[in-house]
């Protein structure tokens, strides 16, 4: 393992290979990492070879050592300044518009209940006659 680097060092590397999932860059003749597909650039990447290729000279963060297992988590990204966000246009607060149900509220099946009952005798009196 390699003491000379470490974690939250800015190094330059060169692209060794490029994956789906990511590029490996060494950083000398003995350490090799790896860049994330996600630690390429800000934003989202659909196809890593329209930022990398072999033989690129790039610069990389260090976000993390496995000394166990000897791999090095790097990012292009953490090098480069986050794009500025553009403001929003705030939006009008939307208007709350109140129904008949809201302003008289809801009666509870206790209260309708007799209000009902009352109502179906009244229609079977009616029915029978």
């Amino acid at each position: 393992m390699s003491e000379k680097f470490t974690v939250g060092q800015i190094v330059e590397g060169k692209v060794t290979g490029v994956q789906s999932y990511g590029a490996f860059v060494a950083l000398d003749n003995e350490v090799q990492g790896l860049v994330h597909i996600s630690e390429v650039t800000h934003g989202f990447v659909k196809d890593i070879n329209e930022f990398l290729s072999v033989g690129d000279d790039v610069k990389v963060k260090i976000l993390s050592v496995d000394e166990t297992n000897n791999k090095y988590a790097l990012s292009i990204r953490a090098t480069e300044e986050a794009p500025k966000q553009e403001a929003k246009p705030q939006s009008k607060p939307k208007q709350q518009v109140k129904t008949q149900k809201e302003e008289t509220g809801f009666n509870t099946l206790k209260d309708k209940l007799n209000e009902w009952i009352e109502q179906s005798e009244e229609r079977s009196k009616s029915f029978h006659k």
